[in-house]
């Protein structure tokens, strides 16, 4: 039983995906950030064009 506590302890590929998983949680709120502020010019944008139409 204690070998398997040493072996558990010293294993790090759990380590390895938590800190994958916070490098993805990273990228996916910057790709959320930047489509925000895409959307917001984007919306901007239409509401000019559909003023100069109307």
């Amino acid at each position: 039983m204690s070998q398997f506590l040493k072996s558990f302890v010293k294993n790090e590929s759990g380590a390895t995906a938590i800190e994958y998983g916070l490098i993805a949680a990273g990228i996916a709120v910057v790709i959320i950030v930047a489509v925000d502020s895409v959307g917001a010019a984007l919306i901007t944008q239409f509401t000019a064009i559909a003023t100069a139409i109307n």
